[in-house]
């Protein structure tokens, strides 16, 4: 008797807005991502890049279960007890190695570096049993011409099953948010205008004017005084780029006056 493999299904990427630890306490939020998460196949593995870990070259994290990374001050206690023991994805990393030295991208590894809150706070919320195997990986560069190949160069990935997620914010200026007012107040002009470009562009498959954000987008320089928790977009977007795709935006709307739109990038068969 012979038994047949069934591939793995293409994965769609995502992007999404993190948001912060206290997202866990929010009455709307980690519903949308649990919803999001049983929309979504199985995924052999996740592969995840964080608004919150630049370092070139482009390092691989923990490949077996390590102690959170806590990188934030000033909250209550109980978002320091938060744990998330995923399963460490040593495979997945031994195939990114590979990947990226095919395409003459430095790697290096730090195997003590465990998953921060760009990475753990909305896995949580869409993977709570934490039984899928989780590779981090750094940003080796804030330029998005460079995430935008290391996204083509993980590509294959996403036969082979692995859910690649760059996770940011779409909106991300905290010296301008309103804390404290959640929805109540209509966003700034700054935060939704910026959110309406990003929002077509992508639709439109515009990489062009997206790789030139900074110049084209309006109130750029108020929506993304830095650029980190936009720039994930970029290795999502790479992982596409050489195959028509088609975008969903599942979550949108203003938290403190900031853009949490999510997508989900995936080929037109598949898009729903």
């Amino acid at each position: 008797m012979t038994t047949q493999t069934v591939a793995p299904r293409t994965m769609p990427v995502l992007y999404l807005s993190h948001g912060a630890p206290p997202l866990a306490d929010h009455p709307t939020w980690p519903k949308q991502l649990a919803a999001w998460s049983r929309d979504l196949p199985r995924p052999k593995a996740i592969l995840i890049v964080s608004a919150h870990w630049e370092s070139a070259p482009l390092t691989i994290g923990a490949t077996r279960p390590v102690p959170l990374v806590y990188d934030f001050y000033g909250f209550p206690e109980r978002y320091y007890r938060v744990t998330y023991p995923a399963p460490g994805a040593p495979e997945l990393a031994a195939r990114v190695r590979q990947l990226l030295s095919g395409g003459k991208i430095p790697v290096r590894d730090e195997p003590g570096r465990g998953l921060d809150h760009g990475a753990y706070v909305p896995l949580v919320e869409m993977y709570p049993d934490a039984d899928i195997p989780v590779l981090q990986i750094s940003m080796p560069s804030l330029e998005p011409e460079v995430l935008l190949e290391v996204g083509r160069r993980l590509a294959p990935l996403r036969d082979e099953g692995v859910l690649i997620i760059g996770s940011g914010f779409m909106t991300h200026n905290l010296r301008l948010a309103r804390f404290g007012f959640g929805e109540s107040l209509p966003p700034p002009s700054w935060s939704s205008e910026f959110d309406a470009w990003a929002n077509e562009s992508v639709g439109d498959r515009e990489l062009d004017e997206l790789v030139d954000f900074q110049h084209r987008a309006p109130a750029a320089h108020l929506a993304h005084p830095t650029t980190d928790h936009f720039v994930p977009l970029f290795v999502a977007l790479g992982a596409v780029a050489d195959r028509p795709f088609e975008t969903r935006s599942v979550i949108d709307g203003f938290e403190w006056g900031l853009s949490k739109r999510s997508f989900e990038i995936n080929a037109p068969e598949a898009a729903r």
